[in-house]
């Protein structure tokens, strides 16, 4: 199923991602953000079950901020998963 989260607190602004019923991530694009950094994590996660990249992801800040473009495709993901039960 196909979804669209807009993020908070990131440069970043947007991530639409794609999890199968398995509850596999096939695809994933951010819009905005550090580019090389982004592709490189969405290559990374490409394949992995939902629930593992959320227990990798969540938490992880950038600088001072209170988030991170990998912790808001952790709630992206928790949020789709409470969907789709």
């Amino acid at each position: 199923m196909k979804y669209t989260y807009y993020t908070q607190g990131t440069c970043s602004s947007q991530i639409d991602f794609d999890i199968d019923e398995q509850g596999i991530l096939r695809d994933v694009q951010f819009y905005g953000g550090c580019h090389g950094n982004l592709q490189g994590i969405s290559t990374l996660v490409r394949g992995m079950k939902a629930e593992e990249i959320i227990g990798k992801l969540q938490g992880i800040r950038c600088g001072y901020k209170n988030t991170s473009c990998p912790d808001q495709l952790a709630t992206a993901l928790r949020e789709a998963m409470n969907k789709q039960q």
